[in-house]
């Protein structure tokens, strides 16, 4: 068996066991949604709804943790407080990462692929605050460059969604494109990154060409047990538009400030989920790495 049909394999276990644990405690809901929502008119529409953004609200629990955190350390940290709020931040996304993983949430294989991320953006993050892009207001000790290392964590929570809702709705594709191709597309949105502030920003012609890469790809997911179905690109802009609803709420709790919002608060303008929507390939293409796109007909799948 080559390395990469162990990986599919390996992956495939995983899912089935995930999928299990997730019927296991989805089993009472299920029961309720099937007496009180299945008679209805579109009950079925009603009932996958419910499971789907139960499902939704625990993929993002790594990303929900630091969320609510943000928030409230925004309106109830105390002044003169012995940690600064970012090291506090720092703290609570390294503790909930180790809970996911002691808990068996997340595959060490992901962690080490979330833990490049975390690298890669950090990086990017420190470029981007020299250059002015954005700020981080507040003092703390844990930081690189002027840039707290929490934030990391922020993108970090992105891959993390991604793994959890691989597993747990058991992610399948059709027309999937060779994986260089992915891998090279994910290599030039990160380098314009950096480039764009030198050179002409590329972002048009890399929307192209991730049009031209996944325009036909289908991601198969199933919520109770029939697979449902979605073109990828719609998926990597309904992700993006929901962290750019979470980038909003982030800095309106000044965890960072554009320049417009320095003196007084406004809204992240709409041309950042073009952004996100690139940065959202970028983390696909991590996943992807430890958890092989397999074909909707391939086995493994759980019910």
């Amino acid at each position: 068996m080559n390395d990469e049909a162990w990986r599919a394999d390996a992956a495939g276990e995983q899912a089935a066991s995930d999928v299990r644990r997730r019927d296991a405690w989805l089993a009472a809901l299920k029961r309720v949604s099937e007496r009180w929502l299945l008679p209805l008119p579109f009950g079925r529409l009603w009932h996958e709804l419910l499971l789907f953004g139960v499902l939704q609200a625990w993929a993002c629990l790594f990303a929900g943790i630091l969320l609510v955190a943000i928030v409230a350390t925004k309106f109830a940290w105390p002044i003169g407080a012995p940690m600064p709020r970012y090291d506090f931040l720092f703290l609570i996304a390294l503790a909930t990462q180790g809970a996911l993983l002691a808990f068996k949430m997340e595959r060490i294989e992901e962690a080490k692929v979330i833990l490049i991320f975390h690298i890669v953006a950090t990086i990017m993050e420190i470029f981007k605050t020299t250059k002015g892009s954005w700020l981080y207001p507040e003092a703390n000790f844990i930081r690189i460059a002027g840039v707290p290392l929490f934030s990391g964590f922020m993108y970090s929570a992105v891959g993390s969604y991604i793994a959890r809702c691989w597993r747990l709705f058991d992610f399948r594709f059709s027309n999937y494109p060779p994986i260089w191709t992915t891998w090279l597309l994910a290599a030039l949105i990160y380098v314009n990154f950096f480039t764009h502030h030198y050179v002409v920003d590329l972002r048009y012609g890399l929307f192209a060409l991730a049009a031209l890469t996944y325009g036909r790809t289908v991601i198969h997911f199933t919520v109770d047990t029939e697979p449902r179905r979605m073109p990828l690109l719609l998926g990597f802009f309904l992700v993006a538009l929901f962290i750019w609803f979470a980038e909003n709420i982030s800095s309106f709790s000044a965890i960072w400030l554009y320049p417009h919002q320095i003196k007084a608060w406004s809204p992240v303008g709409l041309g950042k989920l073009g952004s996100w929507f690139l940065l959202m390939i970028i983390s696909f293409v991590l996943v992807a790495s430890v958890n092989a796109p397999r074909p909707l007909a391939s086995g493994n799948r759980a019910a």
